[in-house]
């Protein structure tokens, strides 16, 4: 049986400094308020927004940086069935592919932080991120993956990776 749920599409954008921590943002609002992830936010699905407008407009909007659609990498697709019980996500993960030179102030969403890469699994990060979003990230990271997730409302989840290519050396 399927739930009926709002449906929410979001960008997540993943961002890098020069010594290659990646940056956070400990969420001041819902959903996974209190939780590090990479920032981002919904798309304007009212006005026609592409993923990739989307996530430039955040990165601006959130970051105070202004990037294009060739500043990014798609490696990721992921959705997500009843998360929380309250709704279905699509949600598009880019990489961007410049090195952020300072730290963005705080934000409305939160607050940043760099995180060299060892730490991330240490941090109090959303259950689907610490499962398979984040160590999906990294194994294919430069290539592209596509995952669905159906959350069950027990708190267990079960993943299918539906497609993964590794990046071409």
């Amino acid at each position: 049986m399927s739930l009926v749920l709002p449906y929410k599409v979001a960008t997540l954008l993943y961002c890098f400094n020069e010594r290659g921590e990646i940056l956070l943002l400990e969420r001041a609002q819902e959903p996974n308020r209190g939780f590090w992830s990479p920032c981002g936010g919904k798309l304007k699905m009212d006005r026609g927004e592409s993923p990739y407008a989307c996530a430039c407009r955040e990165a601006g909007e959130e970051l105070g940086v202004q990037f294009s659609p060739g500043d990014l990498h798609l490696t990721g697709l992921v959705s997500e069935h009843g998360y929380q019980g309250r709704t279905h996500w699509l949600m598009f993960l880019f990489e961007v592919k410049k090195k952020l030179t300072a730290l963005p102030p705080p934000h409305a969403e939160g607050r940043f932080q760099f995180f060299p890469r060892d730490q991330v699994s240490s941090l109090h990060i959303p259950q689907t991120d610490r499962e398979q979003i984040w160590p999906w990230f990294w194994k294919f990271r430069g290539g592209f993956f596509a995952a669905h997730c159906h959350c069950h409302p027990d708190g267990r989840n079960d993943w299918t990776l539906e497609e993964a290519s590794q990046k071409a050396e």
